[in-house]
């Protein structure tokens, strides 16, 4: 281990250093201050005489007479079964009062790409008990879902009710959800505020004995917020690929994340891309969304729900549009919905799960998921599409039947996506709300649905309470 006293530049949250050895990239460095302070950072860049670090606590009380040690490894996260239940700081430090963390290992919180060929194809049904996404947007195991929302619409509540609620329902049946099923909760950039909702919350409902919690804050510095995830990451994979865990992990917020890139990207004075973002912003991304999946021979899974709030709700941001590229699809959160007092505001038509078709169905949810999805999509648009029309025309203008597409449309947010962040709801009563909703419309409308299914659940007295409502 070589010290030097060589610093020559410090820009925002780099500090540039003379060497005259190699240096590998991701080292880890440990600066020691003047006032004895001993601040840890990572290896930016390495080039011939000269090496760029970022200092996760920030560069506050660095000059040029500190000192820098290269330490010769790469940065690694302590993983343990005795994890499950701990609060950490964005860097991995314990603090929740509890004891040391005692490590069975130590890794590497890059992480290793999963060979596409060990990977095994996502498509067992996670249930979040949220109607809107396990109906319409269905979450399966190894899945990468992020949820697309704006400032100040209710993702944490959302992330909060997923968290605590998620269950593997197979496993149910064994008596062994709570031993099976672990969430890793990462957060980016949050202020305390959030910080002690979110705390509040996991103790509360007891949801934090089956999680792990990484906490960085507002106020912490920005280098912090690009390990946070990475070591969430490595944790779950330890206990999906080692310890046979389904592995929920939700990181929020990923829009903090692009911007400590950012932020990092401006001090090392890089060509930035678009709206100053740095160009290679996708493949930073893609390394912390293609460590979600499965792997053929092991037991556990690694599913990832990752939210991020766009700037100026716009879906073209390079955030959201990237992330897009990356994901199995998006979870969308609707403003006029938040409005209306709908909770969660999620708006199912441009929501998507790219992988739904493969995890629902007869023995994974119902024989009849498929298709009430699908013309509950369909009658939903039709009525969006009326909305407009009666904003013109006037309701009295419009036929019987689209008068009862109208009302269903109504119905469908007071009904089945409105449910309040503390219901939880199984994929039957899901189903079942559904079939109450279709049951408005005349049987010759669902051509969607299977004549069998019909048969079996359509409700005759459902149709008949409506029209005559209607008279």
């Amino acid at each position: 281990m070589k010290e030097y006293q060589t610093i020559t530049e410090i820009s925002g949250p780099l500090v540039f250093a003379e060497v005259d050895e190699p240096v590998g990239y991701d080292e880890i460095v440990e600066i020691e201050t003047q006032e004895g302070e001993t601040l840890r950072g990572q290896v930016l860049e390495s080039s011939e005489g000269i090496v760029s670090i970022q200092v996760f606590e920030g560069t506050g009380g660095i000059d040029r007479n500190a000192s820098v040690r290269f330490l010769g490894e790469t940065m690694k996260m302590p993983v343990t079964e005795d994890l499950l239940g701990r609060v950490l700081d964005g860097s991995g430090n314990p603090i929740d009062g509890g004891p040391e963390i005692v490590p069975d290992e130590r890794r590497d919180i890059v992480g290793a790409a999963i060979n596409p060929y060990s990977r095994e194809y996502p498509e067992e049904f996670i249930q979040t008990g949220v109607s809107a996404i396990d109906g319409m947007n269905t979450l399966v195991r190894g899945q990468k879902l992020p949820i697309f929302s704006g400032s100040g619409l209710p993702h944490n509540d959302l992330s909060l009710q997923i968290a605590r609620q998620a269950t593997v329902p197979e496993e149910e049946g064994e008596g062994e959800e709570g031993s099976e099923f672990a969430v890793i909760f990462g957060a980016m950039g949050i202020t305390q505020e959030e910080a002690n909702e979110f705390m509040a919350d996991f103790e509360r409902t007891g949801a934090l004995e089956r999680s792990v919690v990484f906490m960085n804050l507002a106020d912490d510095p920005a280098v912090e917020r690009t390990v946070t995830p990475r070591l969430a990451l490595t944790t779950a994979e330890y206990l999906a690929f080692e310890k046979g865990y389904h592995v929920l992990v939700i990181l929020t917020d990923i829009t903090n994340y692009c911007e400590a890139l950012r932020e990092i990207g401006a001090a090392r004075e890089e060509v930035p891309g678009r709206r100053g973002y740095p160009g290679y912003m996708y493949t930073d991304l893609a390394q912390l969304y293609e460590r979600a999946g499965r792997i053929k021979g092991r037991e556990g899974s690694v599913t990832q729900i990752p939210i991020l709030t766009m700037p100026g709700d716009d879906d073209t941001h390079p955030i959201p549009d990237l992330t897009g590229y990356i994901t199995e699809g998006q979870i969308v959160m609707d403003r006029d919905l938040n409005s209306q007092g709908i909770e969660p505001p999620i708006n199912v038509l441009p929501s998507l799960s790219r992988l739904m078709d493969d995890g629902i169905g007869e023995g994974l949810t119902r024989a009849d998921h498929a298709d009430v999805s699908d013309q509950m999509y369909a009658a939903y648009a039709e009525g969006e599409d009326l909305r407009d029309l009666v904003n013109i025309v006037g309701r009295e203008a419009l036929s019987e039947r689209d008068n009862k597409y109208l009302d269903f449309a109504d119905r469908f947010e007071e009904e089945f996506v409105q449910q309040g962040y503390e219901t939880n709801r199984s994929i039957d009563e899901t189903l079942e709300i559904g079939w109450d909703l279709l049951s408005m419309l005349p049987k010759e409308e669902l051509n969607r649905v299977d004549e069998d299914l019909i048969a079996e659940h359509y409700r005759e007295d459902e149709g008949e309470q409506v029209e005559a409502t209607a008279d």
